[in-house]
């Protein structure tokens, strides 16, 4: 597998494990992870707005969640143009599926 679906892969797998926790809070949590992906840069200082109050709520969870979410900063800034929007892409179908789902 090449670096950059390498980083692409382990951007999503991160997503899936820590997303949910640190953004619970969210009215729309997909919403939220889109404004830290949306520009040519991770958009640090809101994901560690949201990281703050997560471990203020939750201390203990969110301490080993930190060096994770800066090494996603990394790699979603590492990715080329055209992966950072397919990764985009991917957090909107996700979240039409569960729009869908909720519907039914």
């Amino acid at each position: 597998m090449s670096p950059a679906l390498q980083n692409l892969h382990q951007l999503t797998r991160l997503g899936k494990a820590h997303a949910p926790a640190l953004l619970a809070q969210a009215d729309d949590p997909h919403a939220e992870l889109l404004a830290m992906i949306w520009g040519p840069q991770f958009d640090r200082e809101y994901a560690l707005d949201w990281w703050a109050r997560l471990s203020r709520q939750r201390p203990v969870e969110a301490m080993p969640m930190l060096p994770e979410l800066l090494s996603a900063a990394e790699r979603f800034d590492a990715l080329a143009t055209r992966q950072q929007q397919l990764l985009r892409r991917l957090v909107l179908r996700h979240r039409s599926g569960q729009m869908a789902a909720m519907s039914e």
